[in-house]
Parts: C-alpha cells; structure tokens; sequence
C-alpha cells in the first residue's frame, strides 16, 4: 500500500530536508544567473531525475554493495567530489573574466545561448555522483517501506514525491532568481556570485573527497 501511515511522517521529513540548503540549491542558483530561469528550470528537473536512479539503486540493494566495498564507495565519492570542483573551478573562471551574466531580458548585449542539455547534464550528474544521496537514501528510504511492501515500487513512489517537492523548491528559488535579472546583469555582481558559487563549490568537493568512508 503506497498511502499508508509511514507516508505522512516521511512527506513532513523530505519535506524538511529539501529545503535545508546545499549542492543542489546552490548548482540550481548558478545557472539560473547563468542562463536564466530556463538553465534553472532545466537544472531543476535533471537533479531530481536522479532520484530515481538512487531509489532503484536503494531498493535493489547495490548501495548495500557500494556501502560495504570500500573500493567501489572510494571511487564514487571521488568521482563526485571531482565534478563538485570542476564546477567551482568554471565559476572562479567566469569570475576572473568578469563577464555579466547572460541573463535574458534585460537589455544587454546578446550572449550565446547555452545548450539546454547543459544545465540538464550537470544537474543530472550533480545528484547521480554524490554519493551521500547513495547513502542517505540507503538510510532513508527502508524506514518507510514495510515488509510487505513490494520495494522497487514503494522506493519508486517516494521518490517521486521527492521528485514534485524538491522540484516546487528548486523551481521557486530559480523564479526568485530569475526576477533578480537586472542585478544579475551587472558585471561586479556577476564577478561577485561566480566567486562565491565556485568557492562554495570547490569547499563541498574537497570536503567530501577528504571524509572517511562508512564501515
């Protein structure tokens, strides 16, 4: 049964941890004063695309593997601190060049388009590498789930009500962001934000690169 009692405490849970900030508000902020509420729209949807792939993972038990082979983890993590540092050091770049912001709409000169499957790749890769959504999903999600339950289905559904939750979340701050479109436009800010995404960015790899595998 997916509407069952274990529903509404795990709606007031997610509900709550997704609007805790972190990786995926601050990649959604980046490129929404990158390229627009579309760039942020698109992020959006790709990070929470990789929900689903981390509730399969969860409920077929290859997480259960990753978690116990300090090897097969190792890599993962490093994978997803790499691409976090990867995507700091583009901002600090942008930021060295100090270039407005390529925000539609408010009467700049014209900037090339960024490709929609950009934002789409980052943002699906953003969530699909970080390991600590492999973990916590891993953590998470059985709580939820009875032991009659069929649990490819039950891990399914939640995440699809992670899916519409985080997506309301992440779309709202992108909007907000998008309204902001002639500050965004300014070069000091624009050398300003990139500085700060970017360390933000370099910081959350780093830190997980350098934290100690479970077990």
């Amino acid at each position: 049964m997916l509407l069952d009692a274990q529903f509404w405490p795990f709606l007031i849970a997610i509900t709550l941890l997704t609007l805790s900030p972190g990786v995926d508000t601050l990649l959604v902020i980046r490129n929404t004063a990158r390229g627009g509420v579309r760039d942020g729209v698109l992020t959006s949807l790709a990070i929470c695309c990789g929900l689903f792939v981390h509730a399969a993972i969860s409920a077929l038990g290859i997480s259960l593997i990753l978690l116990q082979s300090a090897w097969a983890f190792g890599v993962l993590k490093l994978a997803g601190a790499a691409y976090l540092i990867w995507l700091g050091l583009a901002s600090l770049l942008a930021a060295r060049r100090g270039q407005a912001l390529p925000v539609a709409g408010v009467g700049q000169e014209k900037h090339e388009r960024v490709p929609a499957w950009r934002p789409l790749r980052e943002g699906l890769l953003s969530n699909v590498l970080n390991p600590k959504t492999v973990v916590f999903y891993m953590a998470f999600l059985p709580q939820f789930i009875a032991s009659g339950d069929p649990a490819l289905v039950k891990s399914l559904f939640l995440a699809g009500v992670h899916f519409v939750i985080a997506n309301l979340w992440q779309i709202a701050i992108a909007v907000m962001v998008g309204r902001l479109g002639r500050l965004l436009a300014s070069r000091t800010f624009s050398r300003w934000l990139n500085g700060l995404t970017g360390t933000v960015l370099i910081v959350f790899g780093l830190k997980l690169a350098l934290e100690r595998q479970p077990g």
